[in-house]
């Protein structure tokens, strides 16, 4: 079966700084829950290369994601280089300085991205205070639109102490999705706690994809954890809406992999979380970038 991961991170050393660093009350649950510091400082893209080449992953798309301190700009440069290196392996989706007090300046980063060959942006609104659906933002989501690029949300729990989680509930992806119809978006760790009313976004809106970086298969798949109403959907009403991704370093494509072989899931809609669903939403530039 084809896999392709949706989500990986740009590897620590391919960015500008030498090391990961974030104020301590941000990482301190992320480092005792998901070994956050460690795993993103040993990440590297030959190890990265080499966990794909392991689970016989042929492509991926790789997020210049950040959580605060770097420039986008800088960094969607340094995605651009490892994607231009390897054009068979990778497509990019950059990030946004959402930091930013100018609205406008935003929707320029998008453009600068897009010119850069990348097929989207990412950003967590809930690191810098933001709202998904904070006003400030429109000016970013409309020219993705216009540019029918596509938008990837941090979504559900952050381990931050620092960011309270009702910045990223699913009304105000669904108020986006509202406002923005045409706008392609990824709900990026799909959205638990609210794992119900996320699934029920999904279903409003097509243009809604619910990615699973970063969290254990086994765990959603688990009755009484919270996923039970979209992993019940996950066969059915949401089958073309889901999306593989380990968000590695933060998650071995071995394991999650296996885990979600194991869950349960029948063959069609593992061939669709795997391959088919990405093939649709990234497929052009997964093309493009394999013919070049």
């Amino acid at each position: 079966m084809t896999i392709i991961d949706a989500r990986v991170r740009l590897p620590q050393d391919q960015r500008p700084r030498g090391s990961y660093e974030a104020p301590k009350r941000q990482t301190e649950q992320y480092d005792k829950v998901l070994d956050l510091t460690e795993k993103m400082n040993s990440g590297t893209l030959r190890g990265l290369l080499a966990a794909l080449d392991d689970q016989g992953i042929g492509r991926a798309v790789m997020h210049a994601e950040s959580e605060g301190g770097e420039d986008a700009d800088v960094l969607n440069q340094a995605l651009a280089a490892v994607v231009g290196r390897h054009p068979d392996r990778f497509i990019g989706i950059g990030c946004v300085d959402v930091g930013t007090p100018y609205p406008t300046e935003m929707a320029r980063q998008v453009v600068r991205a897009a010119e850069l060959g990348h097929v989207g942006v990412s950003f967590q609104p809930a690191f810098f205070g933001l709202d998904i659906d904070d006003r400030r933002l429109y000016p970013l989501y409309a020219r993705a639109e216009e540019m029918g690029l596509v938008v990837a949300v941090h979504t559900g729990i952050t381990y931050s102490r620092m960011h309270p989680l009702r910045h990223e509930k699913p009304e105000l992806l669904d108020q986006v999705a509202c406002d923005f119809p045409d706008l392609k978006l990824i709900a990026c760790h799909a959205g638990w706690p609210w794992a119900t009313e996320y699934a029920a976004v999904a279903r409003r809106h097509p243009t809604v994809y619910l990615e699973f970086g970063a969290l254990a298969p086994k765990y959603v798949a688990r009755a009484g954890t919270g996923w039970d109403a979209m992993f019940a959907m996950m066969p059915t009403l949401l089958r073309e809406q889901v999306l593989y991704g380990s968000d590695w370093p933060m998650m071995e494509p071995a394991r999650a992999i296996a885990e979600w072989r194991a869950s349960g899931l029948p063959a069609d809609a593992l061939e669709a979380l795997f391959c088919s669903n990405a093939q649709r939403l990234f497929g052009p530039a997964l093309e493009a970038s394999q013919d070049g």
